[in-house]
């Protein structure tokens, strides 16, 4: 296992991994940029036995995934395909795009819950990830936040993914949120929030834009977070390039 608590999120170079040469060529690039782990997601149709050889050949492993209710209903290809990648941990990447609602909330939250419930069982823990739509009230209880229900409602299995930029772009203290989660909280995504001219708000570097990192990193040490995963959604620089700076600006601020 990796000596180093940070990873990249594939997410972030997508456009990278779609077969497995490009899957090969990058992890390479990343292993040599200082990544010992990875968070495998948006990667083309690759075999789970050819991304574990090409990873183990790295020196990469992979610490989590992200994975659709779908997938995760298809219970024994979901455990084959992470029993795999020797992954532990996986996530879902959102739910509730289409407003805050009560009803599809709930009915979200026990199906979720029934499915985490399971693969828990078998060794397999389900978490989720936030974006800032989670942090809009519910019309119909507007003293309600979709994450706060999630946390509140959830199987104690479900862990939380929390996502540093977008609960800053909802509204919310990230170093707070994650406090909330304490002890469900194995994996993190880091990525910084910069601020335009036009007072746009963007994804930049760790490190290069306004959170309060040391906070951040403070609460995450408590909460016993495992893996610090890098991510950027979209940006000014070159994915790779951008991966490099927040590796070596999240070392610089203590982690390794």
């Amino acid at each position: 296992m990796s000596k180093s608590v940070i990873g990249a999120q594939l997410y972030t170079v997508r456009d990278y991994v779609k077969n497995a040469e490009d899957f090969a060529k990058t992890c390479a690039r990343l292993r040599q940029m200082g990544y010992e782990a990875v968070q495998v997601s948006a990667v083309g149709p690759i075999e789970a036995k050819e991304m574990r050889r090409i990873l183990d050949g790295e020196g990469l492993a992979c610490v989590v995934t992200h994975k659709s209710m779908d997938d995760m209903k298809k219970t024994e290809q979901v455990l084959e395909f992470h029993q795999t990648l020797g992954c532990k941990y996986t996530a879902i990447g959102g739910f509730g795009w289409d407003g805050p609602d009560l009803a599809k909330w709930k009915a979200f939250i026990k199906e979720f819950s029934e499915v985490a419930r399971t693969l828990a069982a078998k060794g397999l823990f389900v978490g989720y990830h936030n974006h800032s739509h989670e942090l809009s009230r519910i019309s119909d209880s507007p003293k309600t936040l979709p994450l706060q229900l999630l946390l509140d409602e959830c199987d104690r299995s479900v862990w939380f993914e929390i996502d540093t930029y977008w609960i800053q772009h909802g509204g919310g203290d990230p170093a707070a949120w994650i406090d909330n989660v304490a002890g469900r909280i194995p994996c993190v995504h880091v990525k910084d929030m910069a601020i335009a001219a036009k007072r746009e708000q963007k994804m930049c570097e760790v490190g290069s834009g306004n959170l309060n990192w040391p906070r951040i990193l403070e609460s995450c040490k408590k909460a016993g977070v495992e893996w610090y995963l890098v991510e950027r959604d979209s940006g000014d620089l070159d994915p790779f390039e951008s991966l490099k700076i927040s590796l070596d600006n999240l070392r610089a601020m203590g982690l390794q």
